[in-house]
């Protein structure tokens, strides 16, 4: 079967819903997903056949000898199924790209709109947007960023030169590729942008506990987009802050509420272990109601004002609905949770005076300015959110955890 041509259909994805939306080809619906990380040239291509994995090295530029290397990657089947399959390895496809081996990866809490079929995704496709790995391949135009370096691979890939970039807003890089994130729920990954969106580690994975390990992991995404929540919401010292939401994302808000100075956090939360972990993490308060019950709790806490800022971690009509109503007239809301619907009231930002920031996590930028930092110095344990480990061969049992709440969130450790 080796050798039979691939049709591929250069379709526009969503960067950050749809991560590696499946291409159409003649081959297996494995490659289907893979074969725009192929390298291939034109409208189609040739799979070569399985050849055993040498390291490679830093060849710069050159990725037509990778086409069959074995990598084990995860895929969307269809709504609450996903597996492991072995497909060929990515390869560079551009002289900004890299590839990184995966040594950790995660499920995040927005995978399971898809997963739970709330949200489209396309069968066959590839998964995951949250890694850290070694650096195995470079393009030529990869310069600060070297073979056997140890990575952050955010889900964002900004460039560092586009006006968003240089404006701190790197989760709106208007030099994104479409579809160049997709599978960090698998061996091999194949990074664009690679020079300025990759965060390097110092040192390697061994030099590190699993604690430390995890809490790197976080910083591709939901420690960054807490953080994106408390910047966007302007936390400063002193303040009292309302988190809504209670996963990963939510509780990664109490921490960055607390870094930048909260005085008072309270965390919505209606599960005891998230409640735990909320006030381990610096949740001065807890409110369990929802809804309007909810808004009347936090504004008899506040003597009827209000926060002085609100972090929505969640995107739901009534979490959005409920974020504008419990903060003080002149508040902000932070809002990172992924938008369900695109409909929302906004009278209360108006009669209220309440201002609504937020979006995409700038991950690079806040990673490089102050969260690694924070990680590194042991002010912050972000890894703590992980609570429970699989294998890839175990990937289904990671969202299923995640998806049943036996797990706040899943770490996916990758051996070989």
């Amino acid at each position: 079967m080796s050798g039979l041509p691939i049709l591929i259909r250069p379709d526009q994805i969503d960067r950050f819903i749809n991560w590696g939306k499946a291409l159409t080809i003649t081959r297996s619906p494995a490659q289907q997903s893979v074969c725009k990380d192929l390298g291939c040239n034109g409208q189609s291509a040739t799979i070569a056949p399985k050849v055993t994995y040498t390291p490679v090295g830093n060849r710069a530029g050159s990725c037509s000898h990778l086409g069959g290397i074995s990598n084990e990657s995860s895929f969307f089947l269809g709504p609450g199924k996903v597996e492991t399959q072995d497909v060929p390895r990515p390869q560079l496809q551009k002289p900004t790209d890299a590839i990184i081996k995966i040594v950790r990866a995660s499920v995040c809490g927005s995978d399971l709109w898809w997963f739970r079929g709330i949200s489209h995704r396309d069968a066959n496709s590839l998964v995951g947007h949250e890694a850290i790995g070694i650096v195995e391949e470079v393009g030529a135009e990869v310069h600060d960023i070297h073979v056997g370096d140890f990575v952050i691979a955010p889900f964002t890939h900004g460039c560092g030169h586009c006006a968003a970039c240089l404006a701190g807003f790197d989760g709106d890089c208007m030099n994104q590729e479409a579809g160049g994130n997709g599978g960090y729920q698998g061996q091999y990954l194949r990074f664009t942008n690679a020079n300025w969106a990759l965060v390097k580690i110092p040192g390697q994975p061994s030099d590190y506990s699993d604690e430390m390990l995890n809490s790197f992991v976080t910083l591709a995404d939901v420690m960054a987009t807490g953080y994106h929540a408390a910047a966007s919401a302007e936390v400063k010292q002193g303040d009292t802050v309302v988190v809504m939401g209670d996963g990963a994302v939510g509780l990664c808000g109490v921490i960055a509420a607390k870094l930048r100075g909260a005085k008072r956090i309270i965390a919505m939360s209606r599960h005891e272990d998230r409640q735990k972990m909320a006030i381990a993490f610096g949740a001065t308060d807890i409110v369990p109601e929802r809804g309007d019950e909810a808004v009347q709790k936090v504004l008899a806490m506040t003597n009827g004002a209000g926060a002085d800022a609100v972090l929505e971690c969640v995107g739901t009509e009534q979490s959005v609905e409920t974020a504008t109503k419990v903060g003080r007239p002149g508040a902000v809301v932070g809002r990172v949770g992924v938008p369900q619907k695109p409909e929302m009231n906004t009278n209360n930002l108006f009669w209220r005076n309440i201002g609504l920031r937020g979006g995409i996590a700038s991950v690079t930028t806040d990673d490089k300015q102050l969260l690694l930092k924070a990680v590194l110095n042991v002010e912050i344990h972000p890894g703590k959110v992980f609570t429970q480990r699989f294998d890839l061969e175990h990937i289904q049992d990671a969202y299923d955890a995640m998806d049943q709440r036996k797990a706040i969130k899943s770490l996916i450790v990758v051996e070989g």
